[in-house]
């Protein structure tokens, strides 16, 4: 008798490993969007575009842990997001506001920032794949990441929602400015990761506080808000740098006492 062959069974994608996957999609939809405004010269809406590209940047990685829904595939499309969103986006948004008045310098920048985030985020990926991380390198990035690099170089754009000043849009500034969040993003600066550090339980009502303060100030005063949440995040860079230094400092000391 002839074997009859089996039907080929579908195969099915857990709804854990979809749910993260498609929010990254929205990430990355919004952060090409935030292009769109900005060809429209729409500036307050191509900025609200990369800011909501990084919130759900933020939540994708937390409900894939949540649902347990980590893939070798989610990983590869949130790092082609990131590129988009926060290392293509930001630098269109910048050159269509000022730097494409001074033609192939604004240009030539808008590549560097580009190419920047492209190495940061292959640096990345590599550095996941270390089998032996240092104790404490869950508490720190090397180099500024992704979505705060995208504030950063689009603080300029925000502060001048608010604030009418020509020094802000000068072109020159602007390509500089690009030019140096891009050496941020691929330099070794230990910059605070936040979510492996921990927090004294007498700090975390002052911490929830401050949290309904920042939320408050976002619905009155929207810009100021997040400008002064990206300024805040500049000048923490040095604190993390020192804070690295002396958690290096205290693992020689316990490794030599040993």
């Amino acid at each position: 008798m002839d074997k009859v062959p089996r039907r080929s069974r579908i195969k099915m994608m857990p709804i854990s490993i979809i749910i993260p996957n498609l929010i990254t999609v929205m990430a990355l939809c919004s952060g090409l969007t935030g292009i769109r405004f900005a060809l429209q010269e729409r500036w307050e809406f191509a900025i609200g575009a990369i800011a909501l590209a990084a919130i759900l940047d933020t939540l994708d990685g937390r409900m894939a842990r949540l649902l347990k829904g980590q893939s070798k595939f989610g990983a590869e499309l949130d790092s082609l997001s990131d590129f988009i969103s926060f290392g293509v986006a930001p630098a269109l948004i910048l050159f269509f506001w000022t730097t494409q008045s001074i033609h192939g310098i604004g240009w030539a920048s808008v590549l560097f920032f580009s190419t920047c985030m492209a190495l940061r985020l292959a640096r990345f990926n590599t550095q996941l794949e270390d089998p032996n991380p240092p104790s404490f390198s869950a508490r720190f990035f090397s180099g500024v990441p992704a979505p705060a690099a995208a504030g950063l170089a689009c603080l300029p754009v925000i502060v001048s929602f608010e604030l009418d000043l020509d020094a802000i849009k000068q072109p020159y500034l602007i390509s500089g400015w690009l030019v140096f969040i891009g050496l941020m993003m691929v330099s070794s600066i230990p910059t605070f990761s936040f979510k492996g550090s921990k927090l004294p339980r007498k700090l975390v009502i002052p911490l929830f506080v401050i949290a309904g303060l920042f939320i408050a100030c976002v619905l009155t005063a929207t810009w100021i808000a997040l400008a002064m949440l990206i300024i805040v995040y500049f000048f923490s860079i040095p604190l993390s740098f020192l804070s690295y230094i002396k958690l290096n400092l205290r693992l020689q000391i316990g490794t030599l006492e040993e």
